[in-house]
């Protein structure tokens, strides 16, 4: 008896589902979906890959790439919290389904570090520094060895 109940009450009430493809939700507020970069304000500093739980991010400063697996990344958002230049967002959709794993990978130009308006050291002047700066260092563990020999001698 009860079962008949529930079969005609499910005939006359709309379906519980959606037809997905065809019909689509629209996305609730703040909605964390497909992560997006902007790779001309990125400073490739790494912080979203060492923030990143899934560990899904890896940049690499000295290339100028900025990789990204999607299909590692759990849409968390930490990445996009820690970015200190702002540069990472998400899009209030997934991304669309694919057959093939991709590692989605981006290349910019990284800044090159201020030098505070100093020219360009070239080889040799590197090398004289570091003579100069190695001078001292001998002349102070010498002197104590004196002393310690001048004290044994008396």
């Amino acid at each position: 008896m009860q079962f008949t109940s529930t079969v005609i009450k499910n005939l006359f009430r709309k379906p519980a589902t959606r037809k997905y493809p065809y019909e689509v939700r629209e996305p609730f507020p703040n909605y964390r979906g497909e992560l997006v970069i902007d790779i001309d304000k990125c400073i490739f500093c790494g912080t979203c890959s060492r923030k990143c739980p899934s560990q899904c991010i890896v940049v690499d400063k000295a290339a100028g790439t900025w990789q990204c697996d999607p299909h590692a990344c759990v849409y968390c958002g930490v990445c996009r919290d820690n970015c200190p230049t702002k540069c990472l967002s998400m899009k209030d959709v997934h991304r669309k389904p694919v057959t093939e794993k991709t590692v989605w990978i981006e290349h910019g130009t990284p800044l090159k570090p201020k030098r505070n308006g100093a020219k360009p050291k070239d080889q040799s002047e590197v090398k004289a520094k570091s003579e100069i700066e190695a001078k001292p260092e001998t002349e102070a563990k010498a002197k104590p060895k004196k002393k310690a020999a001048g004290k044994d001698g008396e």
